[in-house]
């Protein structure tokens, strides 16, 4: 801002300094908030932590210390699974999590984290951000008093650890397997007892053999987490979770107090830590697999074809539910997403998917 030049003269300087000195100084500059982020990971999980301690922190230095975020890991002020409530009834002013975690509360929360069968973290980011993902998603939050946006993807993940082999669908019957979302009720569908117990206790669960088999996310977590100390079979792929985004939450009312300024920096430093998170589990991933095969002795095991198709029927049920008896907001997002899912994948096909295969042909090719 232009200083205005009311008077000259060195005999008026200190009459002109007061003067300032008594205007009040702008809000922006007066006004440095402290806000409190809770998350559902443990401190310093590779990723999914550290994910959401880079988003505070680059909130934190983008706004110029205005805006200050102190993460709270799970546990600290509200469990694993309390974010979404903390931050709709003002007790923080961020969460971090998966949207998966919420279903109890709001069936539709699932198509914002991952559905089974569903969208890969690219496409998922299509449909969110050009497919009108995010209106609906608004939608959904508003009456809670929470505004969501994505802040990470895993990318497509493991389909789990399992205490014996799983060579066909009756294999499955009877096991107690940790999983969450609405993979969860898929795998439910073909006889598995699901026990969704939160990240930090499934070591211990799987140890004491309360559980069977467990999902969390993929390499780069799992190794983090020793689940190779307990069982070696490690089976690939996940169908539950293709993609799974993880959400920063804002009180509503919180954010919309905030200067524009200040709601542009929280959604651009949101965007970024998504593709920031989606490409450290991409880079470190590959490393992550390699040590737990041929350091740990882990066996690496391709689900079944029959089973695999059998986790695809048991999904669509699931979705197709949600589809014919959810409530209005809920058969919304439904159609929204199955009609991105098909559109989406009848380009994928030609596209990544061809690529991909072509790219795994044998040939040779300079390894580096």
């Amino acid at each position: 801002m232009k200083r205005r030049k009311f008077l000259t003269g060195a005999g008026l300087a200190a009459g002109a300094t007061t003067l300032a000195s008594a205007l009040p100084r702008p809000a922006i500059a007066q006004d440095r908030l402290e806000w409190k982020m809770v998350t559902a990971w443990p401190k310093g999980l590779p990723g999914l932590g550290t994910g959401a301690e880079r988003l505070a922190e680059r909130i934190t230095k983008t706004s110029g210390g205005r805006l200050t975020i102190k993460v709270h890991a799970a546990g600290e002020l509200v469990d694993a699974t309390g974010c979404f409530d903390a931050v709709a009834q003002g007790q923080a002013e961020m969460g971090h999590d998966s949207s998966s975690y919420h279903i109890d509360k709001l069936p539709a929360a699932g198509f914002f984290g991952a559905m089974p069968m569903g969208l890969t973290a690219g496409e998922h980011n299509g449909w969110i951000y050009f497919g009108g993902g995010q209106e609906l998603w608004d939608e959904l939050y508003a009456p809670f008093g929470v505004k969501a946006f994505l802040a990470g993807n895993t990318g497509v993940q493991m389909g789990g650890w399992f205490r014996k082999e799983i060579n066909s669908v009756a294999d499955l019957k009877g096991l107690k397997f940790r999983m969450t979302g609405h993979g969860a009720q898929a795998l439910a569908r073909l006889g598995v007892e699901i026990i969704p117990l939160p990240n930090g206790e499934i070591f211990s669960n799987l140890q004491s053999g309360a559980i069977d088999g467990a999902e969390w996310v993929g390499p780069y977590n799992d190794l983090s987490l020793g689940f190779y100390k307990i069982t070696k079979l490690y089976y690939w792929p996940g169908f539950h979770e293709p993609g799974s985004a993880t959400q920063c939450m804002v009180n509503k009312s919180k954010f919309e107090a905030l200067p524009d300024e200040l709601k542009q920096i929280v959604a651009a430093c949101c965007s970024a830590e998504n593709d920031m998170m989606l490409a450290e589990f991409n880079g470190r991933s590959p490393a992550a697999l390699a040590s737990l095969i041929n350091e740990h002795g882990v066996q690496l095991k391709q689900v079944p074809r029959d089973v695999l198709v059998a986790f695809g029927v048991a999904s669509g049920e699931v979705l197709q539910e949600l589809l014919e008896n959810g409530d209005d907001i809920t058969r919304q997002i439904a159609s929204s997403y199955l009609r991105f899912r098909q559109d989406t994948m009848r380009y994928t096909r030609i596209a990544e998917t061809a690529f991909t295969t072509a790219r795994s042909y044998k040939f040779d090719f300079p390894k580096g």
